[in-house]
């Protein structure tokens, strides 16, 4: 009976370290999902603000063209 209750013991902490495995692993995951959300976001506010940028360069150029002529 002894040996029957050190193999539920080891099997209990067997089946913890596998949990506790499974948990880090999920924590990663979840790290890294978050890390490529960010980044992924990051890209995009990074284009946008590129797009702006090029349209506001676009107005002032055309602003000095225009200033330009009738001067």
């Amino acid at each position: 009976m002894h040996d029957a209750e050190r193999l539920t013991s080891l099997k209990s902490e067997l089946l913890d370290i596998f949990m506790s495995m499974e948990v880090q692993e999920h924590q990663q995951r979840a790290r890294t999902a978050a890390q490529r959300h960010l980044r992924a976001r990051r890209g995009i506010e990074l284009h946008e603000e590129f797009k702006q940028l090029t349209q506001e360069i676009a107005e002032l150029a055309e602003e000095e063209m225009t200033d330009d002529a009738m001067h």
